[in-house]
């Protein structure tokens, strides 16, 4: 059964050749630049009205085709060349002429886990011989700024200084103390305080820095799960009672698990895909230098730069490949192409278990609360102190919780509830919480728990869990799996829940998301009015890539011909979630 181990060295390996962390980079230092404002096309340029854009997300930031590394040595070429390639184009050289303070709306870095995105934007300041500084409203992507903050990327949050920034506007940022002046509007501003551990990082100089220091007393560790007394566990909630279990530091008393709190967790998987692999793979060698140690608790999974037929996306997912042959990673650890989208295929695989904490580099690494595991996306520095240390660090958010109630009507499948959700919680969306998600009526199959737990991602929470319950342990009996590692945790009679909501899916339809936003979503009776012309359709993400997800789009093909339909208007692409989910299919 997959369990946590300890670090082991390499044969050969010696650590006598290996060496601690240089000294961080000064703090007593000043960063100066001009504004480059990103303002919202739709707001009205000349007036008070004109605003700046919220919501830039990485797939902005970087776009997919610009994720791509062709080796270890030449890592961010791509995402360089094609930061902002559409948002805007000349980013790269306005920033090259000193304009070299990005000034954005609320809700900046959403989006996908890419760490290409402020990798990117780091290395195009310092190509000119400057520091970039973010500057955006209240909320943030919070793997964008633990990324940033890992890289030694300046992100500040202060909406006072986004109101009153104007394209030019001179700058200065205090390094040390996080100050933030605007010269040309003689304004000074103090942005919102990052939590200690983030304080801690970003003095360092960096994640690689902070591994190196804590990279021999991980190795001399031994890790161990301990959960909290029946008394403890009646006021903390799912995600809590695993955190706890899977921390480091056992001085930790449960009165001081609380909001703002950072800890380290054993992970019991570390995950990547072949798109975020090779950050990770780098991190991982810089902490360690290379062939010290196994990478820990660490799988590969293929299933982002295939099947396309591109050299460039062949050199991709080689340093992967490359990387899995050189410390032994085999399968299921180690998924071909072919295998399958790794939120589906590692559970299908036993790797994925109730009461685990497991950190993917992939924001959608939430789906694993679907298992009754805590599943949340840290970015691929994070990830590759993790393979280093075999933990990574946890801010402990305000917890929330979602009960599903009422009775589940026909056509509506996990992705509609979702949707109707995050339409509910509207631009605020889940605010950075841990979500306790509770099906009420026992009626949701794991693959519509997948979907929803996933999409906690797009919902900006850091993780979304259902406790494990009777669907949970029948779909494991369906694969043979019936021994655990842990207990089946379920959420405390006692917790005081930031917010405690109700969504009554006797009341959800059959919904569909417009741009740009999954929260952006009406019923699909009211699109269809619109009458929306489509060239392709393609069923397969890893929130749709399921039997059950493929079963309902062929029943609605099935009654489409039943009512007369003899041909499609446009081609359909259908790609399963796995292999696994292709063999049922066939069956």
């Amino acid at each position: 059964m997959h369990r946590i181990e300890p670090a082991r060295l390499k044969p050969g390996a010696s650590l006598e050749a290996w060496k601690a962390a240089e000294a961080p980079p000064p703090l007593d230092r000043i960063v100066r630049g001009r504004a480059l404002v990103f303002w919202d096309p739709r707001s009205l340029p000349g007036t008070r009205y004109r605003r700046k854009l919220d919501a830039i997300d990485t797939d902005q930031i970087t776009p997919a085709d610009d994720c791509v590394s062709e080796s270890l040595d030449r890592l961010d070429e791509r995402w360089k060349a094609g930061a902002f390639r559409y948002l805007m184009p000349d980013f790269r050289a306005r920033v090259h002429r000193g304009e070299n303070f990005l000034v954005a709306g609320d809700r900046f870095g959403i989006g996908s886990s890419r760490e290409m995105s402020p990798a990117g934007l780091k290395a195009i300041a310092e190509e000119a011989g400057l520091e970039l500084v973010i500057v955006c409203g209240r909320n943030m992507g919070d793997i964008f700024r633990r990324n940033a903050l890992n890289l030694g990327l300046h992100v500040l949050q202060c909406p006072e200084a986004v109101a009153d920034a104007d394209d030019g506007d001179e700058f200065e940022f205090h390094v040390e103390s996080r100050r933030l002046r605007n010269l040309t509007r003689g304004r000074t501003y103090e942005p919102l305080p990052l939590s200690p551990k983030e304080e801690e990082i970003r003095r360092s100089g960096g994640i690689v820095a902070v591994g190196r220091r804590e990279f021999l007393a991980s190795i001399e560790r031994v890790p161990v799960v301990d959960w909290p007394d029946a008394a403890a566990a009646r006021r903390m909630t799912s995600t809590e009672q695993i955190l706890w279990a899977h921390r480091v530091d056992k001085d930790l008393r449960p009165v001081d698990l609380r909001p703002g709190v950072t800890l380290r967790v054993y992970a019991d998987l570390l995950p990547a895909s072949d798109g975020t692999a090779p950050f990770a793979i780098h991190t991982f060698n810089q902490i360690t230098g290379g062939d010290t140690i196994y990478p820990r608790q660490a799988a590969i999974a293929n299933d982002h730069f295939v099947f396309t037929g591109r050299e460039a996306d062949e050199r991709q997912t080689a340093i992967g490949r490359a990387f899995a042959e050189r410390h032994g990673l085999r399968p299921p650890y180690y998924a071909a192409p072919g295998d399958g989208i790794f939120h589906f295929y590692f559970p299908e695989q036993g790797l994925v278990l109730p009461g685990q904490f497991i950190a993917g580099a992939d924001s959608h690494s939430r789906a694993y609360g679907a298992y009754g595991a805590v599943g949340i996306g840290v970015g691929s520095t994070a990830l590759g102190f993790g393979w280093a240390s075999g933990y990574v660090y946890v801010t402990l958010p305000p917890p929330r919780r979602v009960v599903f109630t009422g009775r589940l009507q026909p056509w509506v499948s996990g992705k509609d509830v979702v949707l109707e959700l995050l339409r509910r919680w509207g631009s605020e969306q889940a605010q950075g919480m841990s979500v306790e998600l509770v099906d009420a009526e026992g009626q949701l199959p794991i693959a519509y728990r997948n979907t929803i737990a996933n999409m906690m991602a797009e919902a900006e929470a850091l993780n979304g869990i259902f406790a494990p319950d009777e669907i949970t342990f029948a779909w494991y009996r369906a694969k043979g799996i019936v021994d655990f590692p842990y207990p089946a945790v379920r959420p405390g009679p006692e917790v005081a829940y930031a917010i405690d909501e109700t969504l009554d899916l006797s009341e959800v339809r059959p919904m569909i998301a417009k741009p740009f936003s999954p929260g952006n979503a009406a019923p699909a009776e009211e699109i269809a009015r619109e009458r929306i012309r489509f060239d392709t359709a393609f069923i397969g993400s890893c929130t749709n890539g399921s039997y059950d997800d493929l079963l309902q789009a062929a029943l609605v093909i099935r009654a489409a011909r039943e009512r007369g339909v003899e041909r499609v208007a446009a081609p359909l692409i259908v790609f399963p979630g796995s292999g696994g989910v292709a063999r049922q299919i066939e069956r």
